[in-house]
């Protein structure tokens, strides 16, 4: 049986005196000052710059490369009643900039359609035989497209063959050479002044969409219902923000919070049938951990089952029998995407445990005729995770002879890179340093994963800890008050480089016998106690660790507390990381 290890809790350094100064300063709890402190905010100016997330601070769209040519060429479209068509992707970030750009055009008048690739035939992006169809159906049509289509040079020119007007908009990182001839939208362009350049495809794409509405109003400002549109807008580029993981600092943490606050009164008829179908529209308000774990899973269940067109059409539809259909069934395809992801990492697991020699190797190539391209990249994700080093695993084709998959890193290391070195086993591959995708022939996988364990081993040390864990603060149960976990929301939206505190609690003992929930077990559910004060935590997905945690007297904890909504009741929640024996 091969285990896992566990993380390296690396705790921040803090100074005490700035502590109590900037609790004093800004009026705050010494529990919210530490962790300002720890995350290098320790004056009362830098404090209040990031509390705030006004609308006001959003840069105006006219700075970013190539908008005021994309927004020209759109309104001239909308007036001449062109045909424009959104090219999309199928990920949440691809299908909520869709449905954006979608309905800025349909509400300012213009005709507008949209084209999702299908994932598992077409893949990602922009493909010569779709601009082919396209230009078949209508020649004289705008294309707009969105969160892909930077690194689309051979599309591209093919869309300047046909006649057919091609308008880009990405955020991906993009190669040496751009699209010639073409209008190009991208916050990171050579020699952009942009002064935010983390947005995601759906930022861009209500960027635009903004520039747009200002031509149709007076030239700088929108209509009095172009500005309803926008500020309802806001809430679809939140989801892709939130989804595509993105840093939330800047614009990206104005653009979430904002959007978080008028999803439930500003949302589509289809956006509130999804609401409901995942459980939530009960809550007050939603945050970001809502998008992450409920509404963006949803979404993107269909793209990765090879139905992303139905997202959109959730999220375009005006017909709300409809809707609710959609939203179900969405619901369901997430279902079926759980069910594939844990019988895979159940395989996954499976295999390694079958190899032991494997567990001493410093990279996992992995293979199952039964995966689900679709689902492949996240089950990666979770085995590098598991098993602390990069891997990669891969599933059939269309073809009996060709494997194709994804692969994850693991601590830092430069996955894009080791294929660069294994180049000669592949007949395809792509991606950046955290995540790829390939192709390769089946009789050249040993000799590929052969290549990739040397390679890794070469040049990249990978061990346990490699990854740590890091600590905001350690505290006491005492410390961990309704009132207090409350306070940190000032610190929300939380995701990628803002993430929810993380605090450790030392010789926490069981209240109750340990209890596994959820379908199989899947899930670990604790009462503990330290001192006088008994808290409810929660492990997901950590169900296996109920004995192991049920044999100590004792134990530390790393956890992330939040707010527990209820029946009208709202108590802490600890949210189970990591444990570790009280030694």
């Amino acid at each position: 049986m091969v285990s896992t290890e566990r993380r390296v809790w690396q705790y921040a350094h803090v100074d005490q005196e700035s502590i109590r100064r900037l609790a004093a300063e800004l009026q705050i709890s010494p529990l919210l000052a530490r962790v300002l402190v720890a995350r290098k905010i320790h004056t009362r100016e830098m404090g209040l710059k990031f509390f705030s997330r006004k609308l006001s601070e959003l840069h105006d769209p006219e700075q970013l490369p190539g908008i005021s040519q994309a927004a020209d060429r759109i309104v001239e479209a909308i007036k001449h009643q062109r045909l424009i068509t959104i090219y999309g992707d199928y990920d949440v970030d691809g299908v909520t900039a869709t449905s954006l750009l979608w309905h800025c055009i349909r509400l300012a008048g213009g005709r507008s359609e949209y084209y999702i690739p299908a994932r598992l035939e077409e893949g990602y992006g922009l493909n010569s035989t779709a601009i082919e169809t396209l230009a078949a159906q209508d020649p004289s049509q705008l294309v707009v497209s969105v969160d892909c289509g930077i690194t689309s040079l051979i599309e591209a020119r093919r869309a300047r063959e046909l006649g057919l007007e091609l308008i880009i908009t990405d955020h991906h990182q993009f190669a040496e050479n751009f699209p010639e001839e073409t209008i190009l939208v991208h916050p990171r362009l050579p020699g952009s002044s942009y002064p935010f350049g983390e947005l995601c495809g759906a930022g861009v794409a209500f960027k635009l969409a903004w520039a747009v509405c200002a031509r149709l109003g007076d030239g700088k400002k929108a209509s009095p219902r172009m500005k309803e549109f926008l500020l309802s807008a806001i809430g679809l580029a939140a989801i892709g923000t939130v989804a595509d993981v993105v840093p939330l600092m800047g614009e990206n943490r104005v653009l979430v919070h904002y959007g978080l606050s008028t999803i439930g009164e500003k949302s589509s008829i289809g956006l509130k049938a999804l609401i409901k179908a995942a459980g939530l529209h009960e809550k007050t308000s939603l945050a970001a951990d809502d998008i992450g774990f409920s509404l963006g899973p949803r979404i993107n269940a269909a793209g990765r089952l090879g139905q992303a067109r139905l997202a959109v059409e959730l999220l375009t539809t005006d017909n709300e029998d409809r809707a609710q259909k959609l939203a179900a069934y969405l619901d369901e395809l997430n279902k079926q995407r759980q069910s594939l992801e844990r019988k895979m990492f159940k395989q996954a697991k499976d295999l390694v445990n079958d190899h032991p020699a494997w567990s001493e190797e410093k990279a996992l190539v992995l293979t199952h005729d039964e995966w689900h391209a679709g689902v492949i990249g996240i089950v990666a994700g979770k085995v590098a995770e598991s098993f602390q080093r990069p891997a990669i695993l891969l599933g059939p084709s269309t073809s009996a002879d060709i494997l194709q998959g994804s692969g994850r890193s693991f601590a830092g290391f430069n996955l894009h890179e080791g294929l660069v070195a294994c180049r000669e086993h592949l007949i395809t591959f792509g991606g950046h340093h955290a995540a790829v995708g390939m192709k390769l022939s089946r009789k050249h996988l040993e000799a590929f994963r052969a290549s990739l364990v040397d390679f890794v081993s070469q040049n990249h040390s990978v061990e346990p800890g490699s990854a740590p864990l890091p600590i905001d603060a350690e505290v006491t149960f005492q410390e961990i008050s309704t009132r207090a976990i409350e306070e940190l929301d000032l610190l929300a939206p939380f995701g990628s480089a803002n993430p929810r505190p993380m605090f450790a609690a030392t010789r926490v003992e069981l209240a109750a016998p340990p209890k596994t929930m959820g379908e199989g077990g899947r899930h670990l559910s604790l009462l503990l106690k330290q001192h006088d004060k008994t808290l409810r935590a929660v492990a997901f997905g950590q169900g296996e660790w109920a004995d192991e945690i049920a044999a100590h007297a004792a134990i530390h904890l790393a956890f992330q507390p939040i707010i527990n909504e209820f029946r009208g009741q709202r108590n802490v929640d600890l949210h189970i990381k990591d444990w570790a024996p009280a030694t």
